[in-house]
């Protein structure tokens, strides 16, 4: 029983202030970049709402604009405009695409920069 004793080992307190540090730091990161993702897949799925709405494909610009803006402000979306918006109608089919960035400060001058470009397709 002592020869287990002796041969079982644990983590020491530098090992174990590494692996906290490293947990916070990738905690701390999905904090930043989690609200990103989560917004750009709501834009998109704004975007092929409308498109999809059959009262939108004979809609003016200004109206479809105008229901991109409601349908954000529900959802609280501010990293673009209605005006930021492309909208292209072929053929009856209506397709709306944007294509924005996010800049994430992390720590001190080092930042993330994200690029989306969701659309209704």
């Amino acid at each position: 029983m002592t020869a287990l004793a002796g041969r079982q080992r644990g983590i020491s307190f530098v090992g174990f202030l590494l692996i906290a540090v490293g947990a916070v730091l990738v905690a701390v990161m999905g904090m930043k970049v989690v609200p990103a993702y989560v917004h750009s897949a709501q834009i998109a799925q704004i975007l092929k709402t409308i498109a999809d709405d059959p009262d939108m494909q004979g809609a003016s610009i200004k109206e479809i604009k105008e229901s991109y803006g409601k349908r954000a402000n529900v959802n609280y979306i501010t990293d673009i405009t209605a005006e930021d918006i492309e909208i292209v109608k072929d053929d009856g089919q209506l397709t709306l695409s944007t294509n924005y960035t996010v800049v994430i400060p992390l720590v001190g001058n080092a930042t993330l920069v994200l690029e989306f470009n969701p659309s209704s397709s």
